[in-house]
C-alpha cells in the first residue's frame, strides 16, 4: 500500500468508512450522556430498549469494579453509580467487544486478544488509583481498547493475505514498524482514527500515539503512561518475551511505584478479573493464568540462580559492604552489579511468590507450584544474605 493510499484509508476511517457497525443504543448513549440537559430517566428509557445492555449494566454496577455502596437493583441506581461519563464509554466498549467474533480466525486468536485486554484494563485502573494522576474508570476503558485498532487492521488488511502474515504483539514497536513498512499505516493509527469517529475522549485517543519507552518519558500524558505500563505487565501472561523482574524496575523508574505496590496491584487484578470477564461475556480461567505468571516468575528465579552460580564458577570473591570504604572502585562496582542484577529482581519475584502463597489453597495445583517457587526464592535470598555477610569469601 502506498503512502497516499494509507493516508486515504486513515481519512476514510475517521469518517466511518469500513468500520464495524456499533450498537445503535450505544451510539445514542454517547450523544445523550454528553448532553448536560439529559436526565437519568432519559438514559434509563434508552437502555431499557436493549435488554442485554440492561443486564450487563446492572451486573457491572454490582461488580468488583464498583465495590463501594449498597448493591443496586434498578437501572436508575446503576446509572447513578456508574456515572454518565463512565456509562458513555462503557456502552461503547461493550459494543466494541460484541462487534468482533470470538475464537480463532485464521492466524488471529480473538479470545487471547480480549483476555489480554481485560488484564490490561484492570491493571490500568489499579495503577491510576495508586498514582492519582488520571481517572481510574477512564484508565480501565483506555486499557481495554488500547489495541482495538489491531482487530480493524486485521479485518481490513491482514486477513486477505492468508497465512503469510505477521501476528505478533509481543514486541509492539517492531510490530508497528512492520505494519507501516508493509501497509503504509499501523494498527495504532487505525485505532486512533476509529476511536475518533466513535467520539471517544481525547485522553483515550492520545494513548494510541505513544508506546514503548517513549510512553514512559517525562511530559507524556498520565493516562498514556499508565496504559503503557499496564500493557507491559499484561504481557507477563500471554507474551513470551517479557522479562518478569525487569517490569518491576520499569514501574519504579517511570512512575515511582515500588515492587511491593506492583505486586499488590497484580494480586488485585487476579481478584477482580473473573467478574469483569463475565460482564464482557468472555470465558477466562484465572487459575490457569496464575500458573502462567508463576512460570514466568520461576524462570526469572532460574535466571537469578544462574547469575549467582556463574560468580561461584568463576571463583570470584564477593566483597562485603564494609570493604567499600577501602577505596577500591571495583568493589563498589561489584556491589552495584549485585544489587541491580540479583537483589532487586529477587525481591520482586520473591515478594510476588509470598503474596501468592498466602492467597492460594496449598493443596491446589497452583498452591503446590507456588510453594516450590517460594522455597527457591527463600534459598536464593539466604544465599545472597550469606554472600554479603561473609564478604571476602567465595560464594
Amino acid at each position: 500500500m502506498s503512502e497516499a493510499s494509507a493516508a486515504d484509508l486513515l481519512k476514510n476511517l475517521e469518517q466511518g468508512y469500513a468500520l464495524p457497525a456499533l450498537s445503535v443504543v450505544a451510539l445514542k448513549l454517547v450523544e445523550l450522556a454528553s448532553d448536560d440537559t439529559c436526565s437519568v430517566n432519559d438514559l434509563a428509557a434508552l437502555i431499557e430498549k436493549d435488554p442485554a445492555l440492561t443486564v450487563r449494566l446492572l451486573k457491572l454496577a454490582n461488580s468488583a469494579l464498583f465495590q463501594s455502596g449498597k448493591p443496586v437493583s434498578t437501572l436508575k441506581q446503576a446509572i447513578i453509580k456508574v456515572g454518565f461519563h463512565r456509562l458513555r464509554i462503557m456502552a461503547l466498549s461493550l459494543s466494541l467487544r460484541e462487534t468482533f467474533p470470538m475464537g480463532k480466525k485464521g492466524p488471529l486468536d480473538y479470545e487471547k486478544f480480549w483476555r489480554t485486554s481485560i488484564y490490561r484494563a484492570l491493571l490500568s485502573k489499579s495503577l491510576a488509583q495508586n498514582l492519582g494522576t488520571c481517572d481510574p474508570e477512564e484508565a480501565f476503558v483506555a486499557g481495554l481498547i488500547l489495541e482495538i485498532g489491531f482487530l480493524i487492521f486485521f479485518d481490513l488488511l491482514i486477513e486477505k493475505e492468508g497465512k503469510d502474515v505477521r501476528i505478533d504483539l509481543d514486541s509492539l514497536e517492531e510490530s508497528l514498524a512492520w505494519e507501516r513498512e508493509r501497509y503504509g499505516a499501523d494498527h495504532r493509527q487505525i485505532g486512533e482514527a476509529a476511536l475518533r469517529y466513535w467520539k471517544f475522549p481525547d485522553g483515550i485517543l492520545n494513548c494510541q500515539g505513544v508506546y514503548g519507552e517513549k510512553a514512559l518519558a517525562e511530559g507524556v500524558p498520565a493516562l498514556a503512561k499508565v496504559c503503557a505500563i499496564a500493557n507491559s505487565f499484561a504481557g507477563i501472561l500471554f507474551q513470551g518475551s517479557k522479562d518478569f523482574s525487569s517490569l518491576f524496575e520499569q514501574a519504579d523508574r517511570s512512575v515511582g511505584l515500588d515492587s511491593e505496590v506492583m505486586i499488590m496491584i497484580l494480586m488485585e487484578t487476579f481478584d477482580q478479573v473473573q467478574d469483569i470477564a463475565e460482564n464482557l461475556k468472555l470465558e477466562l480461567n484465572k487459575e490457569k493464568d496464575l500458573i502462567l505468571v508463576m512460570e514466568k516468575a520461576n524462570r526469572a528465579l532460574g535466571g537469578i540462580s544462574e547469575k549467582m552460580t556463574e560468580l561461584q564458577d568463576k571463583g570470584k570473591t564477593l566483597p562485603s559492604f564494609e570493604s567499600v570504604g577501602e577505596g577500591a572502585d571495583v568493589v563498589a562496582h561489584t556491589l552495584q552489579a549485585v544489587a541491580h542484577e540479583i537483589r532487586n529482581p529477587l525481591m520482586a519475584v520473591g515478594g510476588f511468590a509470598k503474596k501468592l502463597a498466602a492467597s492460594l489453597d496449598p493443596s491446589s495445583d497452583g498452591g503446590k507450584y507456588v510453594q516450590v517457587i517460594l522455597a527457591e526464592a527463600t534459598r536464593l535470598e539466604k544465599a545472597l544474605s550469606d554472600m554479603n555477610r561473609k564478604g571476602g569469601s567465595n560464594f
